[in-house]
């Protein structure tokens, strides 16, 4: 396996949910539950980024906190850039239930020679599902000292991997894999999606 850590976001407020995200339950499993079991296919160091300690201690996974606090996603990649004993890390929001191990593999694949690997999606990028390499830590500090909080704003600073749509969608169902739970009607969403997988599981076996 590359040198590639998988990475959980879980350091929001989830303020459109209403409470925390993390252990909503989308089929039998907690979100951040699905996230750990699949990037546990690919990864052998797992990490959470954010969170509180006992959703670590719960899942076995270290729990890293953000040293530059406040700004969202970014000061989570900054962190777990650090603290990954790997050189590079995919991460991965706790919001998404149909993450793909598969699509991980492809992304990791992609990164060498890159301090970014990041997915295209329609008009949009996906850099919350994406490789980050250590050499974007100077970068990173520059952009979070500066205030510019977007992930994306320090891209122009590193060398970048834009992953075509029609790559990935060789490899898996995109609009699922990258369907985000930030609302309770989102979430009934993903309960509806998972039941119709589970029909379709149950067909083809």
């Amino acid at each position: 396996m590359a040198d590639v850590a998988g990475v959980i976001l879980a350091g929001g407020k989830s303020r459109r949910m209403g409470r925390d995200k993390a252990f909503l339950t989308v089929g039998r499993e907690a979100m951040i539950e699905r996230a750990a079991a699949e990037l546990g296919k690919v990864f052998t160091e797992i990490l959470i980024s954010g969170g509180e300690e006992e959703t670590g201690a719960r899942l076995g996974i270290k729990v890293v906190p953000d040293l530059i606090k406040g700004w969202g996603p970014l000061s989570g990649i900054h962190a777990t850039l650090l603290a990954a004993r790997s050189r590079k890390c995919l991460v991965v929001p706790c919001d998404m239930p149909f993450l793909s191990a598969d699509l991980a593999n492809i992304m990791v694949g992609l990164s060498d020679g890159y301090d970014v690997t990041v997915p295209q999606h329609g008009d949009y990028l996906q850099p919350l599902f994406a490789v980050y390499d250590k050499n974007c830590i100077p970068a990173v500090e520059e952009a979070l000292r500066n205030g510019r909080h977007k992930v994306v704003d320090f891209y122009p600073r590193v060398r970048v991997k834009y992953v075509s749509e029609a790559l990935l969608r060789e490899a898996a169902d995109i609009d699922t894999v990258f369907f985000n739970v930030n609302t309770p009607l989102d979430l009934e969403k993903a309960r509806i999606m998972e039941k119709k997988r589970g029909k379709v599981r149950r067909t083809n076996c």
